[in-house]
């Protein structure tokens, strides 16, 4: 045999090992479900190991399914652990499929033998171009859940009958039903004119924010809030913003995600114009496990509306923050954080 010969059998022969690996990582589909994204896609009967394509669909799946999970797009940190069920915070980091910085190789997802794919979040050609040739190369169910704000009690319901865990999804729905409820009767009454106008501050220099219809301010836009960052981008998106433009847009409030931030900026003299920070509106958003803005954009959003409810309408909303918050990572983490434990959470002493 000639060396391209021998060359063209061997690689015959690796396609093959694949093909065989992919085959032997599925089984044997007992039902055909329809995705968010319209595709039909064949999955097992009993689901028991799911991989999460990023991290929205991570943090989905952990709340919905934890016993599900196979790992982790990333370990959690130390200062996350407490927040999460102990039988998951050991489990490996397996890396993404999606998002900035994939780390994954599909020979790698072989070898943990997940049942099923899940991703989580948006939904456009260039997701299910990418879902359609993972699943093709091997063999491993890929299924696109809708992680918009508005359909998350429908992607709940979606995700648990897919997963065989259809109380708790419905559970998960009615609650995440009942804030968006709570959250619409609050602002119908604050007039717009009323409104805070906020800028979201991101990074140790607060420079980076999400210009309006970005996924990143989302939350904010949803709670009511008029996000001061405009016409930077035709389509929402993280935009570098100078000092002297945050002036000018003149924000009655600030939400940072960074403590070093939120400890300096009374400091700086750059921002002694802006007015929210005349007026000590400097506001540092929890992030434990996960960010109630962003970070990632999931499930944990939904503790983030009660926490900006309490925040920007103190007026307005009953109830106690540390109450509320405390009986959402009940339901939803399934853990019942400490009184040093939510301390650490809602003043961002925790990290």
């Amino acid at each position: 045999m000639t060396h391209a010969g021998r060359r063209r059998a061997l690689g015959a022969f690796i396609g093959l090992l694949v093909a065989l690996s992919a085959w032997q990582a599925t089984p044997a589909a007992a039902r055909t479900v329809t995705d968010s994204a319209g595709r039909k896609v064949d999955v097992p009967d009993t689901i028991t190991r799911v991989f999460a394509a990023g991290p929205p669909a991570s943090t989905v799946l952990y709340m919905l399914a934890p016993q599900d999970m196979i790992g982790w797009v990333r370990t959690p940190r130390e200062a996350e652990k407490p927040y999460l069920l102990p039988a998951t915070r050991t489990l490996p980091e397996l890396g993404r499929l999606t998002g900035r910085g994939d780390t994954l190789n599909l020979e790698r997802l072989l070898a943990a033998k997940p049942d099923i794919i899940i991703d989580y979040g948006t939904i456009n050609d260039t997701y299910r171009s990418l879902a359609d040739r993972v699943q093709a190369q091997t063999g491993i169910p890929y299924l696109l859940i809708d992680g918009r704000f508005e359909n998350t009690p429908t992607a709940l319901r979606l995700l648990a009958d897919i997963l065989g865990v259809k109380e708790r999804g419905e559970m998960l729905a009615r609650t995440a039903e009942s804030i968006l409820a709570r959250v619409d009767k609050t602002i119908a009454g604050v007039p717009l004119d009323k409104r805070p106008h906020i800028y979201l501050a991101r990074g140790t220099e607060g420079l980076e924010s999400g210009s309006k219809g970005s996924i990143n301010t989302e939350i904010i836009e949803r709670v009511g809030g008029i996000n001061v960052v405009e016409g930077l981008r035709e389509k929402g998106g993280i935009v570098r913003v100078s000092p002297e433009q945050v002036i000018a847009w003149a924000p009655d409030t600030i939400i940072t995600l960074d403590r070093t931030f939120k400890d300096t900026i009374a400091q700086k003299p750059e921002w002694k114009a802006v007015p929210a920070v005349a007026k000590g509106r400097v506001f540092l958003a929890p992030g434990l496990p996960y960010g109630f803005i962003d970070a990632p954009p999931s499930l944990n959003r939904f503790a983030g509306l009660i926490w900006l409810l309490h925040t920007l309408y103190p007026d307005r909303i009953d109830g106690n923050l540390r109450d509320e918050i405390r009986a959402f990572y009940k339901t939803f983490y399934q853990v019942d954080p400490s009184d040093s434990e939510l301390t650490a959470l809602l003043d961002g002493s925790g990290g």
